[in-house]
C-alpha cells in the first residue's frame, strides 16, 4: 500500500491542486489563453459525443422522465442557495464580511449551475448520466433568465440585459449538438465506445484539469491575488467552505429521504451544489459597473474552485460505492441461479 492509499489521500486531487498552482504561476495568456480555450471546447465536446454514443435511446428518455430528480436539482441551484446566501447577511455586522463580499455570495447564489464539471463528475463518479445531462443543461438554459431576476430580487443592480439567444446558442453548440451527434453515431460507434469504457473515463478527467486550468488562469490573469488581503481571502474561503459544505449536506439527505438510488443521489448531489463561472463573469459584466466586477466575481471565482476540488474527492469516493454495490448485486445474482 502506498503512502497515498495509507493517507487516503486522492490523486485526482492531488492533479488539481498542482494545476491551481500551475495557473497561478504560469497562466495562459494571449495566444495560449485561446489555444487552451480551444482545446477545452473540444475536449468537451468530445466528451458530450462520446456520451451521446454511449448512452441508449431508453436511457435519455428515462433521463429526461426523471422530473422528481430535477426538481430536487432545481430547488437546490435557485431555492436553497438564495436562502442561505440570505443568511450568510448576519457576517456583515460581525465583520466576518464585507458588504461588497456579500453581495458578491449573493449573487454567486443566483446562479446556475455548471454543465461541463457537474455531468463529468457525475460520469467519474458512476452516476446518472442522462439525468445529469438534462438537468444540468436546464439549470443553465433556465439561469440565463432566472439568474438576473434573483439578482435583482437580492440587492439593488444597475445595468443592462443579457444576450439571452446568445448564451442558449452557445450551450446548444457545445453540448446538445457534439450529444446529439455522437447519438446518431450510436449505431456505428456504440459498441466500441463500450468497450472501452476508460476513454471515456480519460475525457472525463481530462475536461475537468482543462476547465480548472483554464478558469483559474483568468482568475489570476484579473488579480486574484492582489484585490484582497489575508483576511479576506481567509474570510471567502472558509464561507465557501460552509456554503457548500451545507449544500452537498442538504442534497445528500434529500436524495436519501425521498428514496432515491445511489446513481440518482450522485446526480443530485453533484448538479445541486454547483454554480457556474462560465455563466456567471459575463452575466457580472452586464449587471454590475465595470468597476464592481472584480469584487463581485471574486467569491465565486474561490468558490469555483473548491467546488471542483471537494467533488473530486467525493467523485472517487462515491465511485468506489457505486463499483462496490454493482459487485453485491452480481454476488446476488449468482446466488440466486444458484438456488
Amino acid at each position: 500500500m502506498s503512502w497515498l492509499q495509507r493517507l487516503k489521500i486522492d490523486k485526482f486531487l492531488l492533479i488539481l491542486v498542482c494545476v491551481v498552482l500551475v495557473a497561478s504561476f504560469f497562466p495562459c495568456e494571449g495566444i495560449y489563453k485561446t489555444i487552451f480555450s480551444y482545446l477545452t471546447t473540444a475536449a468537451i465536446a468530445l466528451l458530450f459525443f462520446m456520451h451521446g454514443a454511449k448512452l441508449s435511446r431508453e436511457a435519455i428518455m428515462a433521463g429526461i422522465s426523471h422530473w422528481r430528480l430535477h426538481v430536487v436539482v432545481f430547488l437546490s441551484t435557485f431555492a436553497l442557495f438564495p436562502l442561505l446566501g440570505l443568511g450568510m447577511k448576519w457576517l456583515v455586522p460581525v465583520g466576518i464580511l464585507t458588504p461588497t463580499l456579500y453581495y458578491g455570495f449573493l449573487y454567486l447564489c443566483a446562479l446556475p449551475a455548471t454543465v461541463q464539471s457537474a455531468i463529468a463528475y457525475t460520469s467519474v463518479a458512476g452516476g446518472n448520466i442522462p439525468a445529469a445531462i438534462c438537468s444540468a443543461s436546464a439549470s443553465s438554459i433556465l439561469g440565463v433568465f432566472l439568474s438576473p431576476v434573483l439578482v435583482g430580487l437580492l440587492m439593488h443592480t444597475q445595468g443592462g440585459t443579457n444576450d439571452t439567444l446568445h448564451a442558449i446558442g452557445s450551450i446548444v453548440l457545445q453540448l446538445m449538438v457534439p450529444f446529439i451527434i455522437g447519438h446518431l453515431c450510436r449505431p456505428l460507434i456504440g459498441a466500441w465506445v463500450q468497450r472501452h469504457k476508460k476513454i471515456v473515463n480519460i475525457t472525463d478527467r481530462s475536461s475537468i484539469l482543462l476547465v480548472v486550468y483554464v478558469a483559474f488562469s483568468a482568475a489570476v490573469v484579473e488579480g486574484i491575488w492582489h484585490q484582497i488581503d489575508g483576511w479576506s481571502l481567509l474570510a471567502i474561503l472558509g464561507c465557501s467552505i460552509v456554503l457548500l459544505t451545507i449544500v452537498l449536506i442538504i442534497n445528500t439527505y434529500v436524495a436519501r429521504l425521498f428514496g432515491f438510488n445511489t446513481k440518482d443521489e450522485i446526480t443530485i448531489v453533484f448538479c445541486g451544489s454547483k454554480k457556474s463561472l462560465a455563466n456567471g463573469i459575463p452575466m457580472a459584466n452586464v449587471l454590475f459597473p465595470a468597476s464592481a466586477v472584480g469584487a463581485m466575481v471574486l467569491p465565486l471565482m474561490i468558490f469555483h474552485q473548491i467546488q471542483l476540488m471537494v467533488c473530486a474527492v467525493l467523485a472517487s469516493r462515491y465511485a468506489k460505492r457505486v463499483a462496490r454495490e454493482e459487485a453485491e448485486a452480481v454476488v446476488k445474482k449468482e446466488e440466486v441461479k444458484t438456488v
